[in-house]
Order: C-alpha cells, then structure tokens, then sequence
C-alpha cells in the first residue's frame, strides 16, 4: 500500500488524505531531513516546492493546485485509489480508525450526538471520536468527484 509524505505547505491535504484512508505523515522538516525520511520509510513525497521535488532517488508528486479538491485529484491520480474498504486514518495522527458502540463514544462526545449517532470511529492512539456530523455533506460532496461514497468513513469529532 502507497505511503505518503507531505511537506510544510500541504497539511490541509495531508488532513484530508488521511480521510479517504491514505497514510500520510505530515512534516515541516527542512528539505534535506524530507528527503531521508521519504527514502528511508518509502513514501511518496508530496510538495508544492518545484526545487525539493527535483531531488534525485525520490518518488514524488509536485501540487500544482492552490485548491484543496484539484490537490486530491492531482495525488490520487498520481498514486492511485485505494482499494476498496480501506479504513479511514486519524486526521490528527494518521492511525486507521477503528469502529466504536454507542456506549463506548457517549462518554466522550456530546449527548446530542450521542442520542442521533448510531456509527462511530475511534483512534487507539489518540482517543479521538468521529462520527457522520452535520458537515458530513459537504465532506461528501467534496469527495464525491474522487472516490465512490463510502460507509466506513466518519467525520471528526473536533
């Protein structure tokens, strides 16, 4: 499975691939310490930087796009979709997400949610809760044009 690196300049991207389930590290290293780490850990570079995506031994892909929609087309056109059921990762520490009850969100998200939510997600690292929230649509909507809609995903809980 495709591993990805983004740099300083795409974190919005970075948050947002984890979303649809890419693993995506997130770094604001300096160009050379970038490079090491995408060949040591085999990610895939993602940079808006034209001089760090000349580096040589590196697989990369230079975001060309301003908008965050164009920037998703240009990465998973470059690396490829996901296959299908991939779980959703952390937007906050890139861990896939696992599927939670009820019971073990009320504690932790407010009672409204609770009472309406049926689905929820967890991250074991982070403790983080998501569910399918009011801006669940406009998620979907934005990733319509990239992917088919897909259960598993959830939305943040912050």
């Amino acid at each position: 499975m495709v591993k990805l690196l983004a740099d300083a300049m795409l974190g919005k991207l970075a948050r947002w691939l984890r979303l649809l389930g890419y693993d995506t590290v997130y770094s604001q290293a300096e160009d050379a310490l970038l490079a090491r780490q995408a060949r040591r850990e085999g990610r895939v570079l993602l940079t808006s930087d034209r001089e760090l995506a000349r580096r040589r031994g590196l697989r990369v892909v230079l975001v060309t796009s301003q908008e965050l929609s164009a920037q998703l087309a240009e990465v998973i056109g470059a690396v490829g979709p996901l296959p299908a059921g991939t779980p959703p990762r952390c937007m906050q520490c890139n861990v896939p997400l696992r599927p939670a009850s009820v019971a073990e969100a009320r504690p932790h998200v407010p009672p409204y949610v609770a009472r309406t939510q049926r689905v929820f997600q967890f991250c074991p690292h982070c403790g983080r809760f998501y569910w399918k929230g009011t801006h669940w649509r406009k998620i979907t909507a934005r990733l319509a044009p990239l992917s088919p809609a897909d259960e598993g995903h959830a939305s943040p809980s912050d």
